[in-house]
């Protein structure tokens, strides 16, 4: 039996994405999505998650274009741990989400206030339901 690494995460971005063109002009873009919990820690804070993304090719191009410092996004992905050792010999560790779909939520205006927006890069433009809509309204387009 196969395994399954799969990693949904929705969240608000911490900077805007270090985005690099290599080799054939495919686009890496690197951020980092904070997720916070509803638990507190014993100060009253609440614990906030700091989780590496990367976004490859089409995602990373679409990740210079629209994704910014605050968008609240919704990722779909998988894990990664890369390992290596310093000059000292000790061993470091680092998990990645590597991403397969990003949506946009919403995004932060340059007045600080949070507008609702939804963009979906994995779901062609003809497949996708607009806000608002009911699932009743997309059940009559079905031939059963």
């Amino acid at each position: 039996m196969r395994g399954v690494n799969k990693v949904i995460l929705m969240g608000n971005i911490g900077s805007d994405p270090e985005i690099q063109t290599l080799d054939g002009g495919i686009k890496l873009a690197k951020f980092r999505l904070a997720t916070t919990e509803g638990i507190k820690d014993k100060n009253g804070n609440r614990i906030t998650e700091w989780h590496n993304i990367v976004a490859w090719r089409f995602l990373g191009e679409f990740c210079e274009k629209y994704v910014r410092k605050g968008d609240l996004i919704f990722i779909e992905g998988r894990l990664r741990t890369h390992s290596w050792s310093d000059a000292n010999n000790n061993k470091h560790y680092k998990t990645e989400i590597i991403a397969d779909t990003i949506n946009i939520h919403s995004r932060k205006d340059s007045s600080n206030k949070q507008t609702t927006e939804t963009t979906n890069t994995a779901v062609p433009s003809e497949l996708q339901v607009e806000p608002g809509s009911s699932d009743n309204e997309v059940a009559d387009d079905l031939p059963f």
